[in-house]
């Protein structure tokens, strides 16, 4: 099969060696992805711009690998402690309606760089590979 990536760049990837977003046949799987600039997150302490933008980021990234909103089959927001997770919530809300992929909700301890409150994993099914 056909494997893809798609890497937007500015260090990271590079560092740790991985893609914003991989097609494997069918499927394209995008890396957590945080609202961010170099060395920052914007929208401080906005869990809800945060998500948006995260969202917005990696739809981008799906899309350069083919995939559209539609196609979008599962979502992950891993949210930071304390932040304000129905800010978050109304955000994919307002993504995903109508389309209402599998979604799991977590938080955890922490991101790279700090002040991120919101990353958003999503995995798409495109109805057949790549030829």
């Amino acid at each position: 099969m056909i494997r893809e990536r798609y890497r937007e760049g500015g260090g990271f990837e590079e560092a740790a060696a991985y893609s914003r977003a991989v097609r494997h046949g069918s499927h394209v799987l995008v890396s957590g992805t945080a609202a961010r600039e170099p060395n920052a997150a914007p929208f401080a302490g906005n869990a809800y711009e945060q998500a948006r933008e995260a969202i917005r980021r990696a739809l981008a990234g799906a899309e350069k690998l083919g995939a559209r909103p539609e196609d979008v089959a599962r979502t992950r927001m891993l949210l930071a402690p304390d932040c304000d997770w129905e800010g978050a919530v109304r955000a994919h809300r307002e993504a995903f309606e109508g389309i209402e992929p599998a979604n799991t909700t977590y938080f955890v301890g922490g991101f790279i760089p700090s002040g991120v409150l919101v990353e958003i994993e999503l995995d798409a099914l495109l109805d057949s590979p790549p030829r």
